[in-house]
């Protein structure tokens, strides 16, 4: 018996095989600090439409000799909490498609500066202008449920989950709000997300999800600094860029992060070093 015990415990605490797929595209950009390269790529059979997705490299090495414009195949290696490229072979080159730059481009706002209000919808169904969260120290994120790379907008998904208990935790931060803000409102409706706020086992008292007509979200995910691209297709093929904001009791931006390089411990620290509301 005791045997039996041991094995299933090891059983359960084994991790799941990983699951292998073979990707081919074009290389747009590399970014050797954080071992990542950026590939529009062809359908990846049984796992993601064709889009522009970033992926890490498990092997530093497998970068040398690869440049912007490259036409590569390589092994994509998916578990349920990371994603990596094993392998990375430069097949050919082709010249870069130049995107046109909008000359009307919205400026990103610094710290200090106020976000502009914007009435949107939360996953219960009701207009929400972000305006209503004055008097709250917020932390605000953007993502897609469909999002299928683990260590993109799932992991600001699992890292908010790990601030909400944090902050429940401290009564001095009892006025901190989180919000998760759609880039894929035609697909996540007020429905889809709160069937993922559910997943998430998040409080609607203190995580709030957010969708809203396309433009509406579009120009209120701008001043923060994201940007996406959608292809033509499946309404999946999304790219964008991953920013994570702090915003005081007066609704003016504090801080902002860049990517995925930051803790729930981070978050915190920023959320305590804003003044909380005046009572």
């Amino acid at each position: 018996m005791v045997s039996l015990t041991l094995a299933l415990l090891v059983a359960c605490n084994r991790e799941p095989p990983a699951r292998q797929y073979e990707l081919e595209g074009q290389i747009l950009g590399i970014e050797r600090a954080r071992n990542e390269v950026l590939i529009r790529h062809k359908d990846i059979k049984g796992f993601m439409p064709a889009m522009t997705m970033p992926f890490t490299v498990k092997d530093a090495g497998l970068l040398s000799g690869k440049e912007p414009g490259d036409l590569v195949t390589a092994t994509l290696v998916v578990t349920d909490l990371n994603a990596h490229l094993s392998s990375l072979t430069r097949t050919g080159h082709a010249p870069l498609e130049t995107p046109a730059v909008a000359s009307n481009a919205p400026r990103v706002l610094l710290p200090g500066e106020p976000v502009e209000d914007a009435t949107l919808i939360d996953q219960q169904g009701k207009p929400r202008s972000f305006a209503g969260f004055k008097g709250h120290r917020v932390a605000i994120t953007f993502i897609y449920t469909r999002c299928p790379l683990p260590e993109f907008c799932p992991l600001m998904d699992r890292q908010f989950a790990a601030v909400q208990k944090m902050i429940a935790d401290d009564k001095g931060l009892r006025d901190v709000r989180l919000v998760t803000t759609t880039l894929d409102p035609e697909f996540d409706t007020p429905a889809v997300l709160a069937r993922h706020a559910e997943q998430l086992k998040a409080d609607p008292a203190v995580w709030t999800f957010l969708t809203g007509e396309p433009a509406a979200v579009t120009t209120f995910a701008l001043q923060f600094g994201i940007f996406t691209d959608k292809d033509l297709g499946t309404g999946a093929n999304l790219t964008h860029n991953l920013r994570t904001a702090i915003v005081d009791a007066d609704g003016r931006i504090v801080k902002v992060h860049s990517g995925r390089d930051w803790t729930p411990a981070d978050l915190v620290a920023d959320l305590k070093a804003t003044p909380a509301p005046a009572h």
